[in-house]
C-alpha cells in the first residue's frame, strides 16, 4: 500500500485510494465498499471505511473520495470506521505486528439505497449489505511497519 493511503499516525497522508470496477450484474441499482484488516489484534479485525448508496451509474471513486469535506460521494452515505471517525481511516497496524492484509471489497447491490444512516455500524452495513448484493469484487493489499 503507498504511504498516501496509510493512516497519519503510521506516517501517512490518510488518503483513500482510487478505485475503479466494471462489469457489474444486470439488476445493479447501488454500490457499497467496504475495507477491513482481518489481521488486527481486536479479535474481530478493523473497519477502515465503509460506504454506501453509491449510484448505480459510478464506477469508481477518486483518490480523497474517504474524507467528507471533499465532498466527492455527495450521495453516498459514509459511517464511522474503527479509528472513531466517518470516512476512511488508513492502514496502521502495532509495530512489530508485521504485515496487515486490507481487503478492499465493493458490492453490487439490487437496492437504490441502504435503510441505513452514518449512525449504523459497520457490522450493521455488512448485514445489509450481504442481503441485497448481487456480486462483489475484491483487492488485497499488504501494509505494515
Amino acid at each position: 500500500m503507498p504511504l498516501a493511503h496509510v493512516y497519519g499516525g503510521c506516517g501517512g497522508e490518510n488518503l483513500s485510494p482510487q478505485l475503479s470496477w466494471k462489469g457489474a450484474p444486470e439488476g445493479t441499482k447501488s454500490y457499497a465498499v467496504m475495507v477491513y484488516d482481518p489481521d488486527a489484534p481486536t479479535g474481530s479485525g478493523w473497519w477502515h471505511w465503509v460506504v454506501f448508496n453509491i449510484p448505480a451509474d459510478t464506477t469508481s471513486l477518486p483518490e480523497g473520495a474517504g474524507d467528507l469535506k471533499n465532498g466527492l460521494i455527495p450521495e453516498a452515505i459514509q459511517v464511522s470506521n474503527d479509528y472513531g471517525n466517518l470516512g476512511y481511516g488508513g492502514a496502521c497496524p502495532p509495530k512489530g505486528h508485521g504485515d496487515h492484509r486490507y481487503r478492499f471489497r465493493v458490492f453490487a447491490l439490487k437496492v437504490e439505497s441502504l435503510p441505513l444512516d452514518e449512525n449504523a455500524s459497520p457490522a450493521k452495513v455488512g448485514f445489509h449489505v450481504n442481503a441485497n448484493k448481487l456480486a462483489e469484487a475484491e483487492l488485497e493489499v499488504l501494509w505494515g511497519h
